[in-house]
């Protein structure tokens, strides 16, 4: 056991010991934290268009900052792009996050001096809460996979700017730099494939202990650790490897074919990150949920997820919301977003402490038949049925298919098995009454015959890899939306169907 394993955990109990203080005092530092944000803003452009200087809590608040998303937010992040001073938040920001998004194009999210820690801190947090809870910290003697966009950095009205986790790459402690992997050379490759082989020709031969990323892209990269290594399981490639740190999408339906191809299971981290802030991590292996990160720099709103396109939604502060609710997520922040619906839904499990789950997309859902179908009831459906059968799951994703003509309209499912049903009739009906019982609206279509049996056209085998290499988003942190309200997806992979 090395020095910095033996030095990791007392760190790890001090750090969680400020956490546990943490959940104690979470509705007061939300309050305390709104209190400081406005009083720093006042004097911005958006804080004087909004009359930050007569705000005096949270209702005071409410009335002055409408929400928003990012193209109503845009005019003010187009002046700050433009060199600006003092717009949304003090100064400049330090950094501009590049993310691209369903409607806005490329979006610039702001990362100040002050909102940065949020980033670096939490990521931390979540593994010395792991350390602090299991004991183990052999993990921090071997290589460490960092997945990150290229960490070159272009600027935008003398801001630099990238991709999050080519920014994250800056920030990466000096006492783990000499156990990151891959490369800063890998790292800055922008065509997926040619850095998927450069890391697994990087890593292949190392001691890898901690792998993170996004599932898809675990599962991609373990698949050819597998291909290169001549069939053996990655437990036979990396003997140490301990622990998978993950966030981004649901893990459960990438679940048993990673632990399949892996040999045996791991311990993993689940994490909440985005552009917009690091929003919660897994704090605990033993409770379910994510730990909100209520004494970060962000200041949460909760909109009923049935609300959130509504002239004047109803926005609850974290004091009034209520465990297995479904919300749309809205941040303020230390980097000068107000009133800002990042897109994302969750439900809270508990209330003491603060844990949610991630249930969906804003935009991400179906209701062209009045159902509005989410994420979270579409997984559950799929995953309750394999896993009674046995069947793994490697990608999927659903669309309505309205008919013109003759016959019922349905949902039709886009499915890329691991190991294909014998009957896959009987497993399409069983998905269908699972989501049956989720969701009522859907019951009533099927029932009041408006609506028939969901259809499951199989994918062949990588079809869905391909299918995003199509369209230029292959790898890194872009991820295939589990729903849509349209057939464009459905549309585009008939050409994948098996």
């Amino acid at each position: 056991m090395s020095v910095k394993s033996i030095l990791a955990k007392p760190f790890a109990g001090y750090i969680y010991s400020k956490l546990k203080k943490g959940m104690e005092t979470a509705v007061d530092d939300q309050e305390s934290i709104l209190r400081s944000l406005v009083k720093t803003a006042k004097n911005t452009e958006f804080g004087k268009n909004h009359g930050f200087e007569g705000i005096n809590g949270y209702e005071d608040f409410k009335k002055q900052v409408p929400v928003r998303d990012y193209e109503q937010l845009k005019p003010y992040i187009e002046k700050v792009k433009e060199g600006k001073e003092n717009i949304l938040w003090k100064g400049k920001p330090l950094y501009f996050a590049k993310t691209s998004g369903t409607t806005s194009g490329v979006k610039y999210i702001p990362i100040s001096k002050d909102s940065i820690n949020n980033h670096i801190d939490s990521a931390r947090n979540a593994i010395l809460c792991y350390v602090a809870e299991t004991g183990n910290s052999q993990f921090t003697d071997g290589k460490m996979i960092f997945l990150s966009g290229s960490p070159v950095l272009d600027r935008v009205g003398g801001v630099p700017t990238g991709r999050l986790s080519g920014i994250v790459n800056h920030h990466v402690p000096k006492y783990l730099r000499t156990n990151q992997l891959p490369s800063y050379e890998t790292n800055c490759i922008e065509d997926w494939e040619t850095k998927l082989d450069s890391i697994v020709k990087e890593t292949i031969n190392q001691d890898m202990t901690l792998i993170s990323g996004i599932p898809p892209w675990m599962q991609m990269y373990f698949d050819r650790i597998r291909e290169v290594s001549g069939g053996k399981y990655v437990k036979e490639v990396f003997t140490n490897f301990q622990l998978m740190v993950y966030g981004g999408v649901n893990f459960e339906p990438y679940r048993a074919k990673l632990f399949e191809t892996i040999g045996r299971k791991v311990d993993s981290i689940e994490t909440f990150p985005a552009s917009e802030g690091f929003i919660a991590f897994q704090d605990s292996q033993n409770a379910e949920g994510l730990l909100l990160n209520t004494n970060s720099g962000i200041f949460f709103e909760f909109v009923p997820a049935q609300e959130i396109f509504n002239e004047r939604p109803t926005r609850l502060s974290l004091r009034d919301v209520k465990v297995g609710e479904n919300y749309a997520l809205i941040i303020n922040n230390n980097a000068g977003l107000w009133g800002y619906n990042i897109g994302d839904t969750v439900k809270f499990v508990s209330t003491n402490p603060y844990r949610l789950v991630v249930t969906g997309r804003t935009k991400h859902f179906i209701s062209a038949f009045g159902e509005h179908v989410i994420g979270e009831e579409v997984e559950y459906a799929l995953m309750k049925t394999a896993n009674e059968r046995n069947i793994k799951i490697i990608e999927f994703t659903v669309a309505p298919q309205v008919q013109q003509g003759e016959g019922k309209s349905y949902h039709e499912w886009f499915v890329e098995f691991e190991n294909e049903p014998a009957d896959l009739a009987a497993f399409i009906q069983s998905v269908d009454t699972n989501l049956r019982d989720k969701n009522v609206y859907y019951d009533d279509l099927i029932s009041g015959n408006i609506l028939q049996t969901l259809k499951i056209t199989p994918i062949r085998k990588n079809g869905f890899i391909d299918y995003m290499k199509s369209i230029g988003k292959l790898g890194g942190q872009n991820k295939l939306p589990r729903l849509s309200n349209d057939r464009k997806i459905a549309d585009a992979l008939q050409n994948y169907v098996q």
